[in-house]
């Protein structure tokens, strides 16, 4: 193994009146929440499989399948835990993460700073290590018209 590793992830969820929303970790307020097994979190799921990719361990649904009732509705920070855990285990360190959220509505700029706070102790890194984004598709594809959200998530992980 070399000792640096790049990952990149990708989630999707779909949107439903009255279910809750949570974006890295964050409880964010909205009509529409996700349809999941889990909680939901694209932006976290985008993030553990980067993470699990950097280190060729597969993906979140490997580690968590979503047809095991022990993740029924889990809380996502919970699951990116057990992925870091995976990370010190083959020993590496996370240098930095940068995600991508794609979305519609609600407008997310207010929720950014929040986000990376709650990431930071999870990760073992200071905020400035971490890089979340929002945007939209100008109304096109699923997500423009807010049937769906996406995440996109890439980090480098280096050999302690």
């Amino acid at each position: 193994m070399g000792n640096l590793r790049i990952g990149q992830g990708y989630d999707v969820h779909e949107l439903k009146e009255g279910l809750p929303m949570y974006l890295c970790g964050v409880r964010i307020d909205a009509p529409k929440g996700f349809v999941a097994h889990s909680d939901g979190d694209v932006a976290i799921h985008a993030l553990c499989d980067a993470l699990l990719g950097a280190l060729a361990l597969g993906d979140i649904g490997k580690l968590f399948p979503d047809n095991d009732p022990a993740y029924k509705g889990i809380d996502s920070k919970i699951l990116l835990a057990k992925v870091m855990d995976k990370v010190r285990e083959e020993g590496y360190r996370l240098v930095n993460a940068d995600i991508t959220i794609i979305l519609e509505r609600p407008k997310l700029r207010g929720s950014i700073d929040l986000m990376r706070e709650t990431l930071a102790p999870i990760l073992g890194c200071g905020t400035d290590c971490i890089s979340v984004k929002a945007t939209t598709t100008e109304h096109l594809g699923f997500t423009g018209r807010e049937e769906g959200c996406a995440s996109l998530a890439v980090c480098l992980l280096e050999k302690d």
